[in-house]
């Protein structure tokens, strides 16, 4: 499974992705996680299979949301409690959800 987490530069969500791989090693699930600014979008959106998308970028979910959709990839929004607090494994469950009712 590939995760992207978008946000404004791709910069403030490196920590909660590095969180995120080290929920991912805990519980033995195989995936890549990157973060990617909203300008990678299209890109980023052929190559993975789910996108969440930064509380700070919300505005921009109901765009991203239509396109991932269209292409049969998951979208989701994280919520602002999980991001701030860096709740990595809370953010990953929610991939993993995502992508797996997709």
């Amino acid at each position: 499974m590939k995760i992207f987490l978008c946000c404004a530069a791709g910069m403030s969500t490196s920590m909660l992705v590095t969180k995120m791989e080290q929920a991912a090693v805990a519980q033995n699930v195989e995936c890549e996680i990157s973060a990617h600014s909203v300008a990678e979008f299209e890109d980023c959106i052929t190559v993975c299979d789910v996108c969440l998308v930064a509380p700070q970028v919300r505005f921009k979910f109901d765009d991203f949301k239509r396109e991932a959709e269209a292409l049969g990839k998951a979208c989701g929004l994280i919520d602002m409690m999980n991001y701030g607090m860096l709740k990595g494994d809370a953010v990953l469950a929610q991939a993993i959800e995502l992508y797996q009712s997709r």
